[in-house]
């Protein structure tokens, strides 16, 4: 009787495991539009803007034309992730704007101008 019980039981658990294991995970469901990469550049950039700022490498313009090109750049990858998933394409364009705004970053810290 205690045998038939237990079968009985693990039965039921490898069923339940079963069904759990096949159902996506939320992980896994927002894989596509996870975007730890750029929002870890994103995160840099700020940065180098807000210690350009601090030294005086940049003017009061040239942080705001970085400001605004780096909001640009969060507004387009809000639009990447509406649909759910950031595609390759989308990816790599975020990317390629990343790269653009690095130089411009760059540039401007490195210009003769500063804030004194």
């Amino acid at each position: 009787m205690k045998t038939k019980a237990t079968t009985g039981l693990a039965g039921v658990a490898l069923a339940g495991a079963l069904l759990f294991s096949a159902a996506p995970s939320a992980e896994a469901r927002d894989r596509g539009s996870r975007t730890p990469g750029i929002n870890r550049r994103e995160a840099n950039q700020k940065h180098r803007i807000q210690q350009g700022v601090r030294s005086g490498e940049l003017t009061r313009r040239e942080t705001a034309r970085l400001a605004a090109e780096q909001a640009r750049i969060r507004a387009m990858e809000r639009r990447a992730r509406s649909d759910g998933e950031v595609t390759a394409r989308e990816r790599a364009r975020l990317q390629r704007e990343l790269n653009q705004s690095s130089r411009h970053i760059y540039r401007q810290k490195h210009d003769r101008q500063d804030r004194n």
